[in-house]
């Protein structure tokens, strides 16, 4: 690689020096020009690929130049710990141990975020220094959605008693819903009979409306206050646990409303605004008890009978109330500093039973990989199977041959193996606990009792999964091995059928139990000591130009085999035949904290895996999204829809907006972060509707306050959001409105100018935007050899 970041023959350190402390960005990861030409980009093509030169600099720069004591990542997260190299106790010849040398390290993680905390304790020897969640909203409904949500309660009470004027309001009602876009969702909405129509667009406005969204992000060392404190213990209180009384329940019993029975979600919205309510009026009086701020407010009948769960709710405030006042972020690190005792503690997320990581301030832990898949967690996984599977036969009217997923740390950490469990029950085998809850092993669960075929999967298996937990990568494995060894019938057993049929390809050339323990390769991943799927780097530096190119780069980077006896085995080919079966492809979401925007690798891997599957089986493939926010609620809907359920709650939402422009530089950039995410899911799967494309222009660069925001406070990332929105409409994954288009390039044009003005004299040279020039594989010198070698395998696998 040529040298990176060079200025009159120095190699730069970006940074800024404060006398006995320095600032700096961390480098980039595996670019040395101004443009990815896909040259240079060489990570792109080798996960494997040192960093360049001015990473390491950088690092050195720090300890032996500038003579640092300590390094601080300010994270969740960084790239250091995803550099190549061993996955635990690393030596000198790996990456993130050449680049920290001997300096103490300390990393400032959200508690909510075992997966990559964990990593970066073993790889870069970091010593955590946790921060709480940002305190969780409602959504609510705006604009459009807003208004229909009124015209639909309006008709609800006039359908009986006045039909004339509910006549009229199915009107404006089909009106409304047209320009808020929802009609485009509804299947045959202008077909079906209207009472149908208004209780499926209830359900996808009380979806929207009971979503959680943040409210801004959280600034560490400082505890919310106010109404802030009030929604932050809300959405903890709003998660069932411990086996104490639901607070959903309560709420829902001095209202006086049904829960159970409540299409509209409008009694959803009312207990979560009552219950923000009631804790914001205990704040304001310390040491009345809950129950008596409640017979202030409430005079119903049920006050008396719910006394005693008020007396366990106001013990658990109080808790909550000392735990909270007791976290010390910024004194933690100041102790860190000074060489001390930083105390270990637990992760999770609060708003899912996990309150038990606070204090914040804190050094945390993971979980007993033993203890996965818990005893909670197989009870869902099996409805998380039953889900996927009744909607794929209600949509073909067959079971589905093979489902490929994207089995993630998080929904280890966060869910205590959920997805795990899922898997099980597709393949049709039960986890056996010992007594003391810890996992003893796996049982076959009988044709009969099944009910159904044992349906094959390919899992690709996230890089935190397959160094932290290889008991379960090995215990799946184990499982696929005996279900493809069953002597059932091919049609019954779609893992033996699969099996069979490329173990008779592989036997002719290598021994008959070689060839058959290739073809029972499920568990897939990235080369070992690496990490990511690759497509989102390809989509990034617009190296790509159509759907085998994400498709190659998905199987280069992912070719890798995991399981019993097996790490890391080269395996491109029974990656590709596994994925040319496939006919869904799934993921899963467990929190509104972490959505399919909140990071590049759910549409790296989930839709590089889409790309791959759609590109060598020839036909379309679905894509589906679990969803266990509610775990006894669980549901399995379309990709397409989840991605429309977060534009709306959370992306064009303008109270989420408001929260991330009260964090200026920072909001900007994570709003331009998240709409290039929206354009990765669409270059990889084409599940995003024009509309939201649209929407996001005319909300974020058309709408004068926000560019004048983005212009005040960061227009790179205006410029970034913008150019990626140019490059979906040259590529045609976005047929435009002909007027948002027009507006967008003038736009564009202003932008540059204001880019050019404020560089001064770095704009004589090259910079990173302002143009998109695309590149695939086939022009890249250096990666041609290697791509040949894996078509050439699926070409011999009977694959073109």
């Amino acid at each position: 690689m040529p040298a990176a970041m060079v200025y009159q023959g120095n190699i730069l350190v970006t940074g800024v020096d404060f006398g006995h402390a320095v600032v700096c960005v961390q480098p980039k990861r595996g670019c040395a020009g101004a443009r990815c030409d896909g040259q240079v980009c060489k990570i792109l093509h080798d996960p494997d690929v040192p960093p360049p030169h001015q990473y390491l600099a950088t690092y050195h720069y720090l300890e032996e130049e500038f003579g640092a004591d300590v390094i601080l990542h300010v994270g969740t997260h960084g790239n250091l710990e995803f550099l190549p190299g061993k996955t635990t106790g690393l030596s000198a010849a790996c990456c993130p141990d050449a680049a920290m040398g001997s300096l103490p390290h300390l990393y400032i993680y959200n508690a909510d975020n075992p997966p990559e905390g964990t990593t970066a304790k073993r790889r870069s020897y970091a010593v955590l220094v946790d921060h709480m969640q940002t305190v969780m909203t409602a959504s609510g409904l705006y604009d459009q959605l807003g208004e229909l949500d009124r015209l639909l309660a309006e008709y609800e009470r006039l359908k009986e008693i006045e039909p004339g004027r509910a006549h009229l309001l199915e009107h404006l009602i089909l009106e409304t819903l047209e320009k808020s876009r929802l009609d485009q969702e509804l299947a045959s909405a202008t077909d079906m009979p209207f009472d149908e129509l208004v209780r499926q667009v209830h359900d996808r406005l009380s979806l929207i409306r009971n979503s959680a969204m943040a409210d801004g992000m959280h600034i560490f060392g400082e505890l919310p206050q106010g109404e802030r404190r009030a929604g932050f213990l809300q959405a903890i209180l709003r998660f069932p646990g411990g086996g104490g009384p639901s607070w959903k329940l309560l709420l829902s019993g001095l209202l006086g409303v049904d829960l159970a029975n409540d299409e509209s979600g409008r009694a959803a919205e009312a207990v979560e605004q009552a219950g923000r309510g009631l804790i914001s009026r205990w704040l304001e009086g310390p040491g009345r008890p809950l129950a008596r701020v409640v017979a202030e407010i409430y005079q119903g009948p049920g006050l008396e009978s719910s006394r005693a769960d008020l007396d366990f709710f106001d013990g658990r405030l109080r808790d909550l109330m000392a735990r909270l006042e007791a976290s010390r972020e910024m004194e933690a690190l100041l102790n860190g500093f000074s060489g001390s005792y930083i105390r270990p503690a637990p992760s999770g997320l609060i708003t899912r039973g996990r309150d038990d990581v606070l204090p914040t301030g804190r050094n945390f832990y993971s979980l007993d990989p033993q203890r996965v898949p818990s005893r909670g967690a197989w009870e869902v996984g099996q409805k998380l199977a039953r889900a996927l599977i009744d909607k794929f036969l209600l949509e073909t009217g067959d079971y589905p041959e093979n489902v490929a997923l994207y089995w993630m740390a998080n929904v280890i950490m966060w869910a205590d193996g959920e997805g795990m469990a899922q898997i099980m029950y597709l393949l049709g085998v039960r986890p056996r606990w010992q007594s003391n809850g810890r996992l003893q092993g796996f049982e076959v669960i009988p044709l009969e009792d099944l009910g159904r075929p044992r349906i094959d999967v390919t899992i690709r298996v996230s890089g935190i999964i397959r160094d932290n937990f290889p008991n379960c990568t090995e215990l799946l494995d184990e499982a696929i091995q005996a279900v493809a060894a069953l002597p059932e019938p091919p049609e019954k057993n779609l893992v033996r059928k699969h099996s069979l049929a490329l173990a008779a390809v592989l036997d002719q050339e290598s021994d008959r139990d070689r060839a058959w323990r290739q073809a029972t390769y499920r568990l897939f991943a990235s080369k070992p000591g690496t990490y990511q799927a690759g497509t989102q780097l390809a989509v990034y530096a617009s190296a790509w130009k159509e759907e085998a190119d994400l498709a190659q780069v998905f199987l280069y980077w992912n070719g890798y085999a995991y399981g019993k006896g097996v790490f890391g085995e080269s395996a491109a080919q029974s990656l590709a035949h596994s994925l040319s079966t496939a006919q869904v492809t799934y993921n899963k979401v467990v929190t509104d904290e972490y959505d399919l925007f909140g990071c590049c690798g759910y549409f790296g891997t989930h839709g590089g895996m889409t790309a791959a599957a759609r590109h060598l089986s020839g036909r379309p493939i679905k894509s589906y999204y679990g969803d266990t926010r509610e775990p006894d609620q669980v549901t399995v809907r379309d990709l397409a829809d989840e991605i429309r359920l977060v534009v709306r709650s959370k992306l064009l939402n303008p109270q989420w907006i408001d929260g991330m422009k009260n964090h200026g530089y920072k909001g900007a950039g994570e709003i331009s972060k998240r709409v290039g995410r929206v354009y990765g899911w669409e270059a990889a799967t084409q599940e995003v509707d024009d509309w939201i494309f649209d929407d996001i222009t005319r909300t974020f660069v058309l709408n004068q306050e926000n560019r004048e925001f983005f212009q005040k406070e960061n227009p790179w990332a205006l410029e970034e959001m913008a150019r990626r929105l140019l490059e979906a409409e040259r590529r045609g994954l976005w047929q435009a409105d002909r007027q948002v288009l027009e507006e967008l390039k003038n736009i564009y044009l202003e932008i540059e100018g204001w880019l050019e003005e404020n560089m001064g004299d770095a704009a004589r040279g090259h910079f990173q935007g302002g143009a998109i020039d695309v590149v695939t594989s086939s022009e890249v010198e250096t990666w041609k050899q290697s791509i040949e070698q894996v078509l050439a395998s699926l070409r011999h696998g009977g694959k073109k």
